[in-house]
């Protein structure tokens, strides 16, 4: 086979085995329950309800003359 013949084969080849699908599971697809725990706790203490602190009234002291 000539040069071009090889060249030309494996871009075949090289192009077909990127039309295959990826088998491989991404690492975010297992379930940690670690990390679904502290996320059910941080959710449940935003619900909470925390009473918002109030500031105290500035009252204007009147003017001595």
């Amino acid at each position: 086979m000539s040069r071009t013949g090889l060249a030309l084969m494996a871009v075949v080849l090289a192009g077909s085995a990127s039309l295959t699908p990826a088998r491989a599971v991404p690492p975010t697809a297992t379930p940690s329950p670690g990390y679904d725990a502290r996320l059910q706790e941080q959710r449940a203490a935003s619900r909470a309800a925390v009473a918002p602190v109030v500031k105290p009234r500035r009252v204007k002291k009147p003017r001595a003359h």
